[in-house]
């Protein structure tokens, strides 16, 4: 009997614990100030090189951890980049990315 309350209390708070992983949406509306300066602004165009910033509101989860990350370690190129990834550790990353994916966007 004790086993198996166990068990329904582990796999009743399995998708909190997932969603708690993702990170805090809250604090990532915080973190993220900083990447609407360039992200934020349609059409914005850096000056050099010149491309088109990409839109990350809305983005998915999985896609903006990874490439937080990789700007973090320098495996993805972009010294501005580069320079805000140093700057996040592992729960800002999730925070800011969970924060992102679930913003809407009009297409």
């Amino acid at each position: 009997m004790t086993r198996a309350l166990l068990l329904a209390v582990a796999l009743l708070s399995t998708p909190a614990l997932a969603e708690d992983a993702k990170g805090d949406p809250a604090e990532g509306r915080i973190k993220a100030y900083t990447c609407t300066g360039c992200h934020g602004v349609t059409g914005w165009k850096n000056a050099y090189p010149n491309y088109s910033v990409p839109r990350i509101a809305g983005q998915n989860y999985e896609y903006l951890v990874t490439a937080l990350t990789a700007y973090r370690t320098g495996e993805r190129q972009h010294p501005t980049m580069r320079a805000q990834g140093e700057s996040l550790g592992d729960q800002d990353i999730r925070d800011i990315a969970v924060f992102l994916s679930t913003l809407n966007v009009a297409k």
